[in-house]
This record gives C-alpha cells, structure tokens and sequence, in this order.
C-alpha cells in the first residue's frame, strides 16, 4: 500500500498537485513532439549538397585554391558549389584538385 495521507484535505492538495504536475509534464511533451516534427521537416526540406565545390582564396581578388567533391571532408570553410561545367574548366585551367577526394579521378582525368 502506498504512503498516502488519511485525510481529505491532503489528499485533494495531493490531487491538485499531480493534476497541475501531469498537465506540464503533458505540456513538455507537446514540445517535444513539436520540435521533432520540425527537425524531421528540415532534413527532408535541407536542399541536397552540390556535386562539387570550388574552395576559394582568402579574398575576393585570390584565385581560387582547390576543387573538391561534394562530400569532401577535407573542405575548406570557404567553397560554394560550382557545375561539372564549371568543375572540368577548373581543373583543366589549373586549379588544383583535392589531394583526398580527387575529383579530377572522378571526372576521368588522368592520374597524377
């Protein structure tokens, strides 16, 4: 049997206790199951990486510093996507491709 106290007045305090405690309880679970539902949105809505990124210089006039495959985890902090297009003439105009994603093997130049 549980330690419940006899009287009427403790237990309807007890009773409003734990109705107030399981309506905030019930309250952070609403939450929970709000902020789930919307990171699920924003991984399905995240728009697909890009095949492939130019890492740029540390300025706007530095030419740019190396290519890479999209999913490279050797990536530096500034890239932005660029075409396969794009990526071909970069190569060819000498940019130098990443040393670890090697995306000049992947387009079908020849290796180093």
């Amino acid at each position: 049997m549980t330690d419940l106290p006899p009287d009427l007045p403790r237990l309807r305090t007890l009773e409003t206790w734990l109705t107030l405690t399981l309506n905030q309880v019930r309250a952070a679970i609403r939450l929970a199951e709000q902020r789930e539902v919307e990171r699920q949105r924003g991984a399905e809505a995240r728009p697909k990486p890009p095949d492939w990124l130019l890492e740029t210089g540390l300025n706007r006039d530095s030419p740019p510093v190396q290519v890479h495959q999209g999913d490279c985890w050797n990536q530096g902090k500034r890239t932005r996507g660029i075409s396969l297009d794009e990526t071909r003439r970069a190569i060819t105009e000498g940019v130098k491709p990443c040393d670890v994603c090697r995306p000049d093997s992947a387009l079908g130049f020849l290796d180093r």
